[in-house]
C-alpha cells in the first residue's frame, strides 16, 4: 500500500518541482532584463524568489485538479461486463451529439466546439481500444499517460515564454492586455510570427517539453502498474480536497498586493496565471466599491474652481462661448500608434528620427507638456473621442454600453460635418467598430481598400501610406460634395512587429531597434501624406491635429511612471503657421478641447477636458492603468488604488523641455491635492454609471 501511494504522488512531486524550477528561472531573467530598470535590496530577492515560490505553489495546486481527476479515474475495473460497454455506449453517444448536433459549446463559438470534438473523439478511441484490446491496456495507458504529461509540461514551458515575451513588450506580468490578446487571436498570433524568430522558438519549445516529458515518464511510469484501489483514491482524494480548501483559504493572504514601493518587486514575485485571472475576473472596477469616495457638496467645492457654474448632483454641462471669430475649417485628427514623447529631438533624442514632426512642430501649436491617460489604444481613443479621465476597468470603448455618447464627433456632426473614422485594420479590433460606428462616425476599415489600394501589410492591417492615401481618397470626395470634414486616422506601422515597405528610410543607423525604425517610417508616412496633401483644394481650409494614444512603453519602477506617458501632441494649421508653445501641464483629454476653442466653436460641452488656451484653464493631467489611478497637480503625481488606497510623490522638473528629476513617495499625503483627485474621478465613474454622459 505505501508503494502505491509513493508511486501515485510521484507525477505530482515531479510535476510541482519541474513548474517551480521554470517559474524561478524566469524570475532571474526577468531581474536581469533591460527592462526591469531597478535594483533590488536582500529583502526584495527574497519576496521575489520566496513569496513567489509560494505563490506558485498555491496556483499549481489548483490547476493540478485536472491531473488529480485524470489520475484517479485510472482503473482496471470500468472495463469489466457490462460496465464498459455501458461507458463506451455512453462515451459514443456523447461523441455523436458533440459531433453533428448543436450544443453549449456552439453557443460560445470560435474553436471551443472544435476542441470539445477532438477531447471527445481521443477519451472514446483510447476507452475502446483498451475495452477491446485488453493484452495492450498497459501500453494504450501508457501512451496516455505520456500525452498527459507531454500537454502538462507543454502548457508550463509555453506560459512560461509567454510571460517572458510579455514583460518583453510591457515590462508586467500579464494583465488587461493579455486578455485581450485571447480574444484577438489572429492578431496575436500574427504579431507573433512576424515578430519574432518562431521556428527557432517553437522548435526550443518542443525540445524542451520532450525531454521534460522523458524524464518525468521515465520517473514516474510505475505508477501505472500500481494503481490504487477504490479505498486509496478516496483517501488521497479527500487529502487533496482538504489541502486545496486550506489554499483556497490562504489565498487571499499570500496572493494579495504587497506592500512596496518598488512595483517590479511586486510584479516580479506575482504569478502571471493568477495576475491573469484576476484581470479577466476585474474587467470592469466599480469605483464606489473600491476606491476613495467623498460627499456630493465636496465634489462640488473642488471642481468649482475648474467649472464654476458646476452644481452637485447634476451632470456636468456647461455653455462654451468663444471669444474668437468662427472658422469653419477641415479638420485631420491624426492619433499615432504608441509614441512616446522622447522620440522627438525637442526631448532630447539625438538619433533623428522624426525630422518631418520636428519641423512641424516648430510651426504648431505644440503641446510640450501633455500626458497621455493611460498606456492602450482604446484609452487613448477615449480620451481624444470623449475628453474624459480614464475609470477603472476597460476603457469605455471596450463596454457594452458605449453607444450613443458625447463626443467630439457629435460635435462636428452637428456642425455639419462629415465625420469618419479611418483605421487601416480591422476596426473588429478592441471593439472601434461597434464604438465609433454607434456614435456618429461612418468607418473606413482596412475592408474599404481594394487590392489595387494595397501596397504593403503585416497582421495589424495596412501601412500607413496606403492609409494616407485612402484617407486623401475620402477627404476628396468629401470635399467635391460641398462638405466639411472631420476625419479621425488611426495609424498602426508604429506597432511591433515594425514592418513597413522597404527601401523608405535609412534603417543603417538604427537596425539594431525595431522600434526606432517603426517610428522614423511613422514619420516618413506623415510627411508623404503632407505632401499629398498640400496639393488639394482643401488644404489651406484644414486644421491638422497630430497626438499621440500612447508612449511606447509603461513600464517603471512606480505603478505609474510619468516619463513613461508624455505624448507628442500638435495642431497645425497651414493657413497661419506659426510656433506657439504651451509649456504647462496639459491632458490628453484637452487637445480636441482646446482645438474647439481655436475654431470658435460655440456648443455646450460635457468634456471634463477643457481648453487649454482659455484664460481660466488650471494645468493638471491624468494618467493610469486599469486599476490605478493617478491625478497630477503642482508637480505631485497621488495614484487613487483599490481597497480603498491612496499614495502621493512629488516630482521635480526641467524647465526647458520639462523632463522630469526624481519621484519622490510622501508620508503625509497632501489631503487638498487628494480630494481633488478623487473629486475628477469620482464625477467621472457617477456620470458614466448613471449614463449622465450620453449625447
Amino acid at each position: 500500500m505505501i508503494n502505491k501511494f509513493k508511486s501515485h504522488y510521484k507525477p505530482f512531486a515531479y510535476l510541482l518541482s519541474a513548474y517551480l524550477l521554470l517559474n524561478f528561472l524566469l524570475r532571474l531573467v526577468l531581474i536581469n532584463h533591460p527592462i526591469t530598470t531597478t535594483s533590488f535590496s536582500v529583502i526584495e530577492y527574497l519576496q521575489i524568489l520566496g513569496l513567489g515560490a509560494v505563490r506558485d505553489s498555491f496556483i499549481f495546486l489548483l490547476c493540478f485538479i485536472f491531473f488529480e481527476l485524470y489520475y484517479l479515474f485510472l482503473s482496471n475495473s470500468k472495463y469489466n461486463f457490462p460496465y464498459g460497454l455501458i461507458i463506451f455506449g455512453t462515451l459514443l453517444i456523447l461523441w455523436g451529439w458533440v459531433t453533428f448536433g448543436h450544443t453549449i459549446f456552439n453557443e460560445y463559438g470560435g474553436v471551443l466546439p472544435e476542441i470539445v470534438i477532438v477531447f471527445i473523439s481521443v477519451k472514446t478511441l483510447m476507452f475502446g481500444l483498451c475495452l477491446f484490446l485488453p493484452n495492450y491496456r498497459l501500453r494504450i495507458r501508457q501512451i496516455n499517460y505520456i500525452f498527459v504529461l507531454f500537454l502538462f509540461s507543454l502548457i508550463m514551458v509555453q506560459n512560461t515564454i509567454s510571460e517572458f515575451f510579455f514583460w518583453n513588450e510591457f515590462g508586467v506580468r500579464y494583465n488587461f492586455i493579455a486578455v485581450d490578446y485571447l480574444v484577438y487571436t489572429n492578431e496575436v498570433i500574427g504579431n507573433i510570427m512576424e515578430s519574432y524568430p518562431v521556428i527557432p522558438l517553437f522548435t526550443g519549445v518542443a525540445i524542451l517539453t520532450i525531454l521534460m516529458t522523458y524524464y518525468i515518464y521515465v520517473q514516474t511510469k510505475e505508477s501505472l502498474t500500481h494503481l490504487p484501489n477504490f479505498k486509496q483514491k478516496l483517501i488521497s482524494g479527500s487529502l487533496y480536497i482538504l489541502l486545496l480548501s486550506l489554499i483556497l483559504l490562504a489565498m487571499p493572504k499570500f496572493m494579495n498586493t504587497a506592500k512596496s514601493e518598488n512595483i517590479f518587486t511586486e510584479e516580479l514575485s506575482s504569478n502571471g496565471l493568477y495576475k491573469f485571472y484576476t484581470a479577466f475576473d476585474q474587467s470592469t472596477l466599480d469605483y464606489f466599491t473600491f476606491y476613495q469616495t467623498v460627499d456630493d457638496k465636496t465634489i462640488e467645492q473642488q471642481l468649482q474652481q475648474f467649472y464654476p457654474n458646476y452644481k452637485a448632483n447634476t451632470p456636468l454641462t456647461r455653455e462654451i462661448v468663444s471669444d474668437r471669430i468662427s472658422s469653419k475649417k477641415n479638420v485631420v485628427l491624426i492619433s499615432i500608434e504608441s509614441f512616446s514623447a522622447d522620440f522627438m529631438a525637442y526631448y532630447g533624442n539625438e538619433n533623428k528620427l522624426t525630422p518631418f514632426l520636428d519641423s512641424l512642430a516648430q510651426k504648431s501649436l505644440f503641446f510640450t507638456n501633455l500626458y497621455a491617460t493611460g498606456n492602450r489604444t482604446v484609452r487613448g481613443l477615449e480620451a481624444i473621442t470623449m475628453c474624459i479621465p480614464p475609470s477603472p476597468g476597460e476603457s469605455v470603448v471596450k463596454r457594452q454600453d458605449n453607444k450613443n455618447k458625447f463626443t467630439t464627433g457629435s460635435i462636428f456632426k452637428e456642425n455639419g460635418y462629415s465625420v469618419k473614422y479611418l483605421y487601416g485594420g480591422d476596426a473588429y479590433f478592441d471593439n472601434m467598430r461597434s464604438f465609433f460606428g454607434s456614435n456618429d462616425y461612418q468607418i473606413v476599415d482596412k475592408f474599404s481598400f481594394t487590392p489595387e489600394e494595397i501596397t504593403f501589410s503585416n497582421v495589424w492591417g495596412v501601412c500607413d501610406e496606403d492609409m494616407y492615401n485612402k484617407a486623401i481618397q475620402v477627404m476628396d470626395k468629401d470635399y467635391a460634395s460641398g462638405t466639411l470634414f472631420f476625419s479621425h486616422i488611426m495609424t498602426i506601422s508604429n506597432h511591433r512587429p515594425f514592418t513597413f515597405p522597404k527601401d523608405k528610410i535609412n534603417t543603417t543607423d538604427i537596425a539594431s531597434s525595431g522600434r526606432y525604425q517603426g517610428v522614423r517610417y511613422t514619420d516618413y508616412a506623415i510627411a508623404q501624406f503632407f505632401k499629398q496633401a498640400k496639393d488639394k483644394p482643401w488644404y489651406d481650409n484644414t486644421v491638422f491635429v497630430i497626438l499621440s494614444d500612447h508612449c511606447a512603453s509603461s513600464a517603471g519602477k512606480t505603478q505609474l511612471p510619468l516619463d513613461k506617458y508624455r505624448i507628442l501632441g500638435l495642431i497645425y494649421d497651414p493657413s497661419n503657421p506659426e510656433e506657439q508653445q504651451i509649456n504647462y501641464l496639459t491632458s490628453q483629454i484637452d487637445v480636441m478641447p482646446t482645438l474647439l476653442g481655436i475654431l470658435g466653436f460655440n456648443y455646450t460641452s460635457k468634456f471634463i477636458g477643457s481648453d487649454a488656451l482659455a484664460a481660466d484653464y488650471i494645468p493638471r493631467a491624468f494618467i493610469a492603468t486599469y486599476q490605478d489611478l493617478g491625478y497630477i497637480r503642482d508637480n505631485t503625481l497621488t495614484i487613487l488604488g483599490v481597497n480603498k488606497k491612496a499614495r502621493q510623490y512629488t516630482f521635480k522638473s526641467k524647465a526647458k523641455n520639462q523632463t522630469l528629476i526624481g519621484l519622490t513617495p510622501q508620508i503625509n499625503i497632501d489631503q487638498n491635492k487628494l480630494i481633488e483627485a478623487i473629486s475628477f474621478y469620482q464625477l467621472t465613474a457617477k456620470e458614466l454609471k448613471e449614463n449622465q454622459y450620453d449625447k
